[in-house]
């Protein structure tokens, strides 16, 4: 396989495997587990590979039917793209190893649609045009779907009609500024786009404006930004354990997309284009935060509080981001796979302690005793400890590089004050959530007894706590490898020379 090569190959294998578990779907489930969990592994195996070879700060481009750009359809991979591929092929092997322990069995084509949300998250960190980044979320929004829904239940199918509908409205949204683009600027290949909105006339730059507003406001929806954050906490806390833990990384592919347009397309460069989020990022960011956290702590049940969490969790990445510096974007994004790691920990842990306390489900209110109820207590623990950012593991880091970062901006207070005090929130919060889940214990209801979680559904929980836990054992090259790419991206020039040719 060529460097070239490598660049594709991300996207073809879960497509493949998906058509492959579609063909193959009167097979054996255990075959079929064995089959979905290779392709994972795989997957994970293509993500680092790539990762090293962009590690030079090499930008690889692949030509689909060999046809140049901006004429033809092209996958770019940098260091952001590969960064984001690691995080997403790693969630989704342990997210997929808890569903193979029978969360599959509750409806048909789990891991069909599990290898195409794959599919989809990897074609949209890696294309180069804007046509199929549509293409690729259409892709989410489909799988997404139908994983949301396994399993069926009202609370699911309700919380389902409110996911697609709205989504549904931004995908229009999305192809009106896609036309509004090709219309005005003649292309959609994000390198393309950058050459020519910095060199828009005067009397088209109204309609590219409105054009890049229209787009950022759907990846602010994508993201869960406020106000366009109603659609997540329903859909996240209704879901199935493992496609809640998928689902933590959707949200940063709205933060990936704001990231990668802002730079590239509207970056300080892009002449009377240049820098068109740059004044309301950052309030919407922090106010986001804000919600977020406040949700959390109004919250009756653990998996509604951890998907406001998710939503906080966005709000602290696009803090970082709206810095608008190579610190502050470095900072968050190392902060990035931490929190996805950590919110999906804890959906899976929810799962297992709503599957402890009979009728009381996840409810916040005194259950009975759990059992294996010191296993599940200390991974809560590290759970909390690790999204609310305590010392001494990776959510503390992310945070100090994020505040360190701003320090120098012009709204540091507002940035330290709402997030240090957000922290303090949410340390109350999850400790509050801990002492009525394991401390205050109520009478058995004389049912039938609930067998204890096994080792095998505890140890995806652990691995992915214990990869937050690394993110600290390697914070200094991590954080480095981070700031290198907010460099590359605030210098936007190579990729576009990389797609588009020296000339």
């Amino acid at each position: 396989m060529t460097t070239s090569q490598l660049v594709i190959a991300p996207v073809l294998l879960p497509v493949l495997a998906g058509i492959a578990l579609l063909l193959g779907r009167s097979l054996d489930l255990r075959w079929r587990r064995a089959f979905a969990l290779t392709c994972a592994l795989g997957q994970v195996v293509l993500a680092l590979m790539l990762t090293r070879a962009v590690a030079d700060g090499s930008v690889l481009v692949y030509a689909l039917g060999n046809w140049p750009a901006p004429f033809g359809i092209v996958l770019v991979a940098d260091r952001l793209a590969a960064w984001l591929l690691v995080t997403t092929s790693l969630l989704a092997w342990f997210a997929l190893a808890y569903g193979c322990l029978g969360s599959d069995r509750d409806g048909r084509h789990f891991h069909v649609l599990f290898q195409l949300q794959i599919f989809g998250l990897s074609g949209a960190f890696l294309t180069g045009d804007l046509f199929n980044l549509f293409v690729f979320f259409e892709v989410l929004l489909l799988a997404s779907y139908g994983l949301l829904l396994h399993g069926g239940g009202r609370r699911r199918t309700r919380a389902g009609l409110h996911y697609v509908v709205i989504n549904l409205v931004g995908s229009t949204l999305f192809l009106f500024a896609a036309g509004t683009f090709y219309g005005v600027l003649g292309t959609l290949n994000l390198a393309d786009l950058a050459v020519k909105a910095a060199a828009v006339s005067p009397q088209d730059l109204p309609l590219v404006r409105t054009a890049g507003l229209l787009l950022f406001a759907v990846f602010a929806l994508k993201a869960a930004l406020v106000p366009l954050y109603l659609w997540l906490p329903a859909a996240y806390a209704n879901t199935s354990a493992p496609a809640a833990a998928l689902f933590a990384i959707m949200t940063k592919v709205g933060a990936y997309s704001i990231l990668r347009v802002s730079t590239l397309i509207f970056g300080a460069d892009a002449g009377p284009a240049a820098n068109l989020i740059a004044d309301w990022l950052l309030p919407v960011a922090l106010l986001t935060l804000a919600v977020g956290l406040i949700g959390a702590a109004g919250s009756e049940r653990l998996r509604l509080q951890i998907a406001y969490l998710v939503v906080a969790s966005i709000g602290t990445l696009l803090t970082a981001i709206g810095l608008g510096t190579v610190s502050g974007i470095g900072a968050g994004l190392y902060y990035l796979p931490h929190s996805t790691f950590a919110a999906a920990a804890l959906f899976l842990l929810a799962d297992l302690i709503a599957g402890q306390r009979g009728e009381h489900t996840d409810r916040l209110v005194p259950g009975p005793v759990m059992g294996r109820h010191w296993v599940l207590g200390v991974l809560f623990f590290l759970g909390a400890i690790l999204i609310v950012g305590l010392p001494p593991l990776s959510g503390f880091i992310g945070k100090f590089l994020i505040l360190r970062a701003a320090l120098d901006h012009p709204a540091a207070v507002w940035v330290l004050g709402i997030v240090l005090g957000g922290g303090l929130l949410a340390l109350l919060t999850l400790a509050r959530s801990g002492s009525l889940l394991f401390y205050q214990t109520a009478e058995a209801d004389g049912g039938t007894a609930v067998p204890p979680p096994t080792w095998r559904a505890l140890a995806p929980v652990a691995a992915l706590l214990t990869l937050g836990a690394a993110m600290t054992l390697w914070a200094g090259p991590l954080s480095d490898y981070t700031a290198a790419m907010a460099d590359q991206l605030l210098q936007p020039d190579g990729y576009v020379r990389a797609v588009l040719g020296e000339g």
